[in-house]
């Protein structure tokens, strides 16, 4: 009896060590369907979570959105051409006043139209506006049944804000910038959900293993169960050993079940994140090794002050701070608009005399606005731009301290994570010999009850050491390769198609 129950429990602890370090029996029950088993590696679940998984789409479409933003920004750099028209019947009474100073209502009938056609261009250098316009009315008056057009050949004007903010300088200062942050922060988010993946990848797997392990130490408490139940009838064990071996075995069922409640919870946010059906029956293929190489502090310093969008934001930051204070300035002080416009005009009752003999039009007009009594307002404003600019430029810097800190101990936590990995796998092996050892010793009499557990504790505590080690260095990988936009595993910069 004996040597059968210890075969028993020696073959279920195989089976279970193979099941978690191989990935040999990690699939999950198919759907009723009968569909095929979909078998995940990290490598394809990180290719399936950045082709359609919903926090790749929302970073793509994000990306998008300010691309088009940019695209919208740069065009109002170049010239642009209107072509407007707006005609309308008028046939109304109407209250005129009458040229002897009486008032009387008079029926009005007609009908007018224009067509104009204008070429603009905005001057970044001065924040004006330069155009040229031609364009023609008519005017036809049903009552007197007669015609009349007005032409302007050509046109030619200029208008701009004295003393004021210049908005296209400085949106070409903050504008790129923008741009640049956004490319950088949609590979940083690309990369964050590779890592988003192996964190996902490897919570399944964990739940996988926890469902094994608690199947494999039910099936060995049980076998104990029953080897107890014969032992106690011969009296070759106490009443209180048979008790405690009864509890155990009723608490490694309870176990069981919600280990594999856990499992379900955990797959359905794995298929939700990899934006798979619900129903799709998964199985994973656990890494058995994690790549040796170390990463260079400065190296990997000078990559992310390059390729983070984080100095790219602070800078930003900074950049639109001092827009802000160049806008409380600008409203604080004088205020000018000057408008002017030469060209050519004529009338006529048909269009060939509406462009006969055209003469010259100038018109020119300058408004002015000058706080006078604002009880401190604009002064106020003021102080408070350059009191945010101030905190700005601390924050930055502050947070540019932070970045360098963050890049040191991330860097200094993976150069040590493969060496955890190497040794998590090693005390996994010497736990499951140490659970054989004392499975066999107990069967045999040889050891108490107390060391058997501890060394089911010890073997159960170093699967989960294992995993956990495993995901920790994959996401830290894929979180550096975030930081600096490079793959220190093949010595080469990331090349993401943007989505354009």
């Amino acid at each position: 009896m004996r040597i059968t129950a210890f075969s028993t429990i020696r073959t279920v602890a195989f089976r279970s060590l193979m099941t978690v370090f191989m990935g040999a029996s990690c699939a999950v029950m198919a759907s009723a369907s009968g569909a095929d088993t979909l078998s995940i590696d990290l490598s394809t679940g990180i290719l399936m979570a950045l082709e359609q998984s919903p926090s790749a789409r929302s970073a793509r479409h994000s990306f998008l959105s300010s691309h088009w933003s940019y695209r919208n920004f740069r065009a109002n750099y170049l010239p642009w051409v209107n072509l407007t028209s707006t005609p309308n019947v008028n046939n109304v009474i109407n209250k005129i006043t009458q040229s002897d100073g009486t008032v009387r209502f008079i029926q009005q009938s007609h009908f007018s139209g224009d067509l104009s056609l204008s070429i603009n261009q905005n001057i970044a250098l001065t924040g004006g506006t330069l155009f040229l316009s031609s364009g023609l009315n008519y005017l036809r008056e049903f009552n007197e049944n007669s015609n009349m057009f007005s032409s302007v050949p050509i046109s030619v004007g200029y208008s701009q804000n004295l003393f004021g903010y210049n908005s296209l300088k400085w949106n070409k200062r903050i504008e790129p910038l923008r741009y640049t942050y956004a490319k950088k922060n949609y590979a940083e988010a690309i990369e964050l959900v590779s890592a988003q993946a192996c964190s996902q990848f490897f919570s399944l797997a964990s739940a996988l293993s926890e469902v094994e392990t608690a199947r494999s130490n039910f099936a060995s408490a049980d076998t104990l169960y029953r080897m107890a139940q014969g032992r106690y009838k011969i009296g070759t064990i106490t009443e209180n050993e048979m008790i405690q071996l009864e509890i155990r075995r009723l608490t490694q069922e309870t176990v069981v079940m919600d280990a594999e409640i856990s499992l379900e919870e955990r797959l359905q946010s794995f298929r939700s994140f990899l934006g798979l059906p619900q129903d799709t029956p998964v199985s994973l293929v656990l890494p058995d090794s994690v790549p040796l190489f170390e990463v260079p502090f400065g190296h990997a310093l000078e990559l992310a002050m390059q390729n983070s969008p984080d100095p790219t934001y602070y800078e930003l930051s900074k950049r639109e701070a001092e827009s802000n204070l160049a806008v409380a300035k600008a409203n604080s002080g004088l205020r000018a608009d000057i408008y002017l416009k030469l060209g050519l005009s004529q009338t006529g009752d048909n269009v060939a005399r509406a462009y006969k003999h055209p003469q010259s039009q100038e018109y020119g007009s300058i408004s002015l606005s000058l706080p006078v009594l604002d009880w401190g307002r604009g002064k106020g404003s003021v102080k408070l731009a350059k009191s945010n600019l101030e905190l700005t430029q601390i924050r930055s810097e502050q947070g540019m301290d932070d970045f360098r800190q963050n890049v040191q101990k991330l860097v200094a936590q993976f150069n040590m994570q493969g060496r955890k990995v190497r040794i998590a796998r090693l005390t996994g092996q010497r736990a499951e010999h140490r659970y054989n050892v004392a499975m066999r010793l107990y069967i045999m009499g040889q050891t108490s009850l107390l060391e058997l557990n501890d060394a089911i504790a010890e073997r159960n505590s170093s699967r989960r050491s294992y995993i956990s080690s495993i995901s920790t260095f994959w996401t830290l990988f894929y979180t550096l390769r975030s930081l600096t936009g490079y793959d220190f595993q093949t010595n080469r910069p990331l090349s993401e198609q943007l989505p354009i």
